[in-house]
């Protein structure tokens, strides 16, 4: 079989789950992948006739994905931010709009005008978040915290192919406490509620991570709740918030943090969609 063969073996196997736009995206990301060949040599080579132990893995492929299991699992990589990062089962695949949320920290931290400076993830997953701040300000001290270790084992595997130094903490998030002052913070935490469960996609809710998805609790909120009250004596002055939000408690997260930041703003993402809360602290409020 040639790989053009395999091309469209692949989107008539794969019709009814991808579209032929999506196919063809997909397509040519697993065959590079394997190859490790760009565009260019791919429309070279296209004729030329896929060799018998990698034919048997690109066919297992189209059964994997017969299944619903995404792509980026299968493949156990993806890109980020223009970056490779190490998925796998214990961590969510990222996402175009935590892109939005890093690109906006990273022009609003570049305000800061300071070069050592601290930096907190909380609930950092596959460690994407921190090891892309981490190349933009190298100067500065990264930590990053998640409840499960398998996650962690994940996040650093990425930050030793980075070669990126991070301080990664296991730590349950919401029964912990902070001990130092950072200048900024960050997150995208379970914010999906358990009565939103149905909504989800099922491929989303079989391969990747519950904890990583919902709320641990009914409340959708208990996340915010507790990142705000840190704000309030673990953010330093002039100190940064960045987060990622459920779309339907755009306001409900801002109110959490109005009494808290000087500046905070509810942002749309490029679907539209309330997605970022972010904001400034007023060294001036008086939280006792």
């Amino acid at each position: 079989m040639t790989y053009q063969e395999y091309k469209s073996c692949f989107k008539k196997q794969l019709s009814t789950i991808y579209t032929d736009s999506e196919s063809a995206t997909l397509i040519d990301i697993i065959i590079q992948h394997f190859n490790g060949w760009n565009q260019f040599e791919m429309r070279q080579r296209i004729n030329s006739e896929i060799e018998d132990s990698l034919l048997i893995k690109l066919q297992n492929i189209i059964k994997e994905l017969k299944t619903g299991k995404p792509f980026q699992q299968i493949l156990g990589e993806t890109e980020f931010y223009g970056l490779k990062f190490f998925i796998d089962e214990h961590v969510l695949i990222p996402r175009p709009e935590t892109e939005e949320l890093l690109e906006l920290a990273i022009g609003k931290i570049k305000g800061l005008g300071k070069k050592d400076f601290k930096i907190l993830d909380i609930g950092t997953g596959s460690g994407i978040i921190p090891i892309v701040l981490k190349k933009h300000f190298p100067a500065a001290q990264v930590s990053a915290i998640d409840y499960s270790e398998n996650a962690l084992k994940t996040a650093q595997r990425n930050s030793d192919f980075h070669n990126i130094d991070i301080n990664f903490i296991h730590q349950d998030y919401l029964k912990g406490n902070l001990t130092e002052m950072y200048d900024v913070i960050i997150s995208n935490p379970p914010y999906i509620g358990i009565e939103e469960e149905e909504e989800i996609a099922d491929s989303v809710k079989e391969f990747e991570p519950k904890m990583a998805l919902f709320s641990p609790t009914s409340n959708a909120l208990i996340f915010y709740e507790k990142i705000a009250e840190d704000c309030k004596s673990h953010l330093a002055e002039n100190g940064l918030v960045f987060l990622e939000i459920n779309q339907k408690l755009g306001k409900d997260t801002l109110e959490l943090f109005v009494d808290v930041l000087e500046e905070v703003e509810l942002l749309k993402d490029l679907s539209g969609n309330e997605r970022i809360v972010w904001g400034r602290k007023n060294t001036l409020l008086n939280f006792e």
